[in-house]
Formats: structure tokens, C-alpha cells, sequence
């Protein structure tokens, strides 16, 4: 059984003290938002899907059995959020979340130039992440980006962990083939051919 700091929340919410549960909304917050803007490419959708998220996680709380981590559990009602969310709504929707997500994490203490390569894998990396069908590109992002384990993957995607690993393969080896038909143009402009 996965430890879970949130417990004592938990059981206050349980027992009748709901302001607590604000506790939780202020520490997942962002986290929920993040996926959701990820996945809806729309601020206003992902807001909506942040309040949907809570308000089920909330009403069903009674059913969370401690199995895993409170947040893998708040992530899977996000996940099937967002996934109804972008079925329900079949437009798209532009938005550069994942660039800013990864200029983000540039260190301010790199010098100029190693930003820039930064700033220009990342914009490449943005560019074929977005060509990778939704379940791929949410597969890999939340192996590589939110970092979650395969079990609390498991648990957000409902996958079987066979099923997950082929996914996560087959979507690493679409990607790798997108960036490497990106880049060899780019590689040959820069340094000739072979």
C-alpha cells in the first residue's frame, strides 16, 4: 500500500469538515491545471476541467480507498476529464503550453547561447510532440514530463501495465522518428552532408 501524506486531510474531509478540502485544491492545483491545459491546448477549458476535477474528486471522495497516492487518484479523474473534455469539444484549440512548460525548466544560470539551443529543441520538440496522436503525446507526457511512475500511470490511464509499456514504446519510437525527420534537414543545412 502506497503512503499517502494526505490522509489526515482526507479524514477530516470525511468527517464532515469540508474547508479542508481547500487544502488539497491549494496543493494539486497546479498540477491538475497543467495536465488539463496539456491535454485541452486551452486555458478556458482547463480551467473548467480543473473545477470538474475537484468537484468529482470531492463528491466521490467516500470511494478513495488509499490504494494509491491521493494525487495519482486526483490524476486519473483529471485524465478522464480531459479525455471527454476533447471528445465532447472536437475543435482545436492553440496554445504553447508545452513550450512554456519546458522554458520553464532553462536554469537563468546558463549562458545565452545554451538558452537559445534550449529554447530551439524545445520549439522542435513542441513541434513533434503535437504531430503524435492524443494518447501517445499523453503517454509521454506523463511518463517525461509529470514523472509519474508506470504504476501511477496504471492507475491514471487504466491500462493494463503490458498494454502501457507497448504504448509508451510504440509512441517513443514515433517521436524519435518525427524529431530525426525534423532535425535532418536541419543537421545537413548546418554541418553538410556526410
Amino acid at each position: 500500500m502506497t503512503v499517502n501524506n494526505d490522509q489526515p486531510y482526507i479524514d477530516k474531509v470525511l468527517n464532515g469538515d469540508i474547508n479542508t478540502f481547500s487544502f488539497l485544491v491549494e496543493k494539486y492545483k497546479d498540477m491538475v491545471f497543467t495536465l488539463a491545459l496539456k491535454m485541452t491546448k486551452n486555458r478556458e477549458e482547463a480551467e473548467e476541467v480543473l473545477q470538474d476535477s475537484f468537484m468529482k474528486a470531492f463528491k466521490s471522495l467516500k470511494s478513495f480507498k488509499g490504494d494509491a497516492k491521493f494525487s495519482t487518484w486526483l490524476y486519473k479523474i483529471t485524465y478522464h476529464n480531459c479525455i471527454d473534455r476533447v471528445k465532447k469539444n472536437a475543435r482545436r484549440y492553440t496554445t504553447d503550453s508545452i513550450d512554456k512548460v519546458l522554458e520553464n525548466r532553462i536554469k537563468d544560470t546558463e549562458d545565452t547561447m545554451q538558452m537559445m539551443e534550449r529554447k530551439e529543441r524545445a520549439e522542435l520538440m513542441n513541434v513533434c510532440l503535437l504531430e503524435l496522436p492524443k494518447d501517445e503525446r499523453s503517454i509521454l507526457w506523463l511518463f517525461y514530463y509529470e514523472e509519474l511512475s508506470l504504476n501511477e500511470m496504471i492507475e491514471v490511464t487504466s491500462l493494463s501495465q503490458a498494454n502501457l509499456k507497448v504504448k509508451l514504446y510504440r509512441a517513443r519510437k514515433k517521436l524519435l522518428s518525427i524529431v530525426q525527420e525534423k532535425m535532418e534537414p536541419e543537421i545537413i543545412h548546418h554541418y553538410g552532408r556526410k
